[in-house]
C-alpha cells in the first residue's frame, strides 16, 4: 500500500475498539492459551516492557519493521520482535520505553517517530513479563543501524505482504513449556514467527484488516 493513502486511514486506526485476547488467541499454542487463561498475573509480579509497532515508508511503500534477535542463554533467543525492551524508572511511561528501545536496538530516534496508539498488553509467561506494544508512525524513509549486541537482522516487512493470509501457517516446535506441538506462525521470508510476537501480530493484523 502507497504510504500516504495508509496514512489517511490512520485515524480510523486510532479510533478502532481492539479485539485483545481474541485476536492474541488465534495466534497461540492451545497449551499457552489454557495456561493464560489459568494464571493470575497479579500474583506473579511480572516485568513490565514495551515494544514498537513501527510503520514507515520505503520506496513509497508501507513497511512494519521487525528484529532477529541474537542467541543467547535466554527463553527468546534467536526469535523474531518487534524493536522494544525492558521498561525503566527512568522511561517514566512505557511508551518512552518502546521509544528509548527503538533507539538503542535499531537506531530510529525518538523524534522520528509518532506513536499512535496503544495496542493491547500481553502477558509472557517463560519469562514472566507483562509486554505493553504501541503503533508508531515514521513519515520519512528509515536507515536502520542496528545494536550488533542485540539484533542480527532486520526485516522490512511490507504492509501488502504482511496483511495476505498466506503467511499464516503451522508449524511443529519444541517450546519452553511443551516438547513437538502444533504452533500457529507467521512465514515471513524464511522467519517463523511464533510465540508473544505473533500474538501481537495477530491484534494488530485484525486491526489493519478493520480499517484499511
Amino acid at each position: 500500500m502507497d504510504f500516504q493513502d495508509f496514512l489517511e486511514y490512520v485515524p480510523k486506526l486510532i479510533a478502532i475498539e481492539l479485539p485483545a485476547e481474541e485476536a492474541h488467541f488465534k495466534m497461540a499454542p492451545l497449551e499457552r492459551i489454557v495456561s493464560l487463561e489459568n494464571i493470575n498475573t497479579a500474583t506473579k509480579n511480572p516485568k513490565t516492557a514495551a515494544v514498537m509497532m513501527l510503520f514507515y515508508p520505503k520506496n513509497r511503500k508501507t513497511h512494519l519493521v521487525l528484529i532477529v534477535r541474537n542467541s543467547y542463554q535466554g527463553v527468546h533467543s534467536a526469535q523474531i520482535a518487534f524493536p522494544g525492551g525492558k521498561y525503566e524508572p527512568r522511561d517514566q511511561q512505557f511508551e518512552n520505553t518502546a521509544l528509548r528501545e527503538t533507539h538503542e536496538e535499531i537506531g530510529i530516534a525518538p523524534a522520528s517517530i509518532e506513536i499512535k496508539k496503544a495496542f493491547t498488553r500481553l502477558y509472557i509467561p517463560p519469562s514472566n513479563f507483562m509486554v505493553y506494544p504501541f503503533l508508531g508512525i515514521s513519515s520519512e524513509e528509515l536507515v536502520f543501524t542496528p545494536d550488533a549486541k542485540e539484533v542480527s537482522a532486520i526485516i522490512e516487512l511490507p504492509l501488502s505482504v504482511f496483511l495476505s493470509d498466506e503467511i499464516i501457517v503451522t508449524t511443529h516446535l519444541s517450546t519452553s513449556y511443551a516438547e513437538n506441538i502444533a504452533v500457529p506462525a507467521f512465514k515471513i521470508e524464511e522467519h517463523i514467527v511464533w510465540g508473544a510476537t505473533a500474538m501481537m501480530l495477530s491484534e494488530l493484523k485484525e486491526v489493519l484488516k478493520k480499517v484499511l
